[in-house]
């Protein structure tokens, strides 16, 4: 089993950046590939990001592509989502999943471990 536990939330103006954190529990964190999921009230969650438990390969949903990115530190057991040029409608729980199937990564099935999420809050 992984334990998740983000960070990093928070409230920003728009157009400023935040950087979230993941870090997990265990010694096989490299096992792991390793997702980033939002849910914003009255929403389903959507897929914001992931990365391979190699690091080399990296998704990102269309939310996340050209302004967020996801990366990994396998030595410090953490997993980061920089969110850039951050928008209200970014306003959701982040929430951090961890899982070892190849395929399905930019869905919820993907995964079979989820953090408690971290809320973050874009004002305009």
């Amino acid at each position: 089993q992984v334990q998740l536990v983000e960070s990093g939330g928070g409230l920003v103006q728009a157009g400023g950046s935040l950087r979230l954190s993941c870090a997990a529990s265990g010694r096989t964190f490299s096992s792991y590939n390793m997702g980033w999921f939002r849910q914003a009230p009255g929403k389903e969650r959507e897929f914001v990001a992931a990365i391979r438990r190699s690091g080399k390969d990296t998704y990102y949903g269309d939310s996340g592509k050209n302004r967020f990115t996801i990366s990994r530190d396998n030595a410090r057991n953490t997993v980061y989502l920089q969110m850039n040029s951050l928008k209200p409608e970014d306003t959701a729980v982040y929430y951090c999943a961890a899982g070892t199937n190849l395929f399905g990564l930019s869905t919820s099935r993907g995964y079979a471990y989820w953090g408690q999420g971290t809320q973050v809050t874009v004002s305009s």
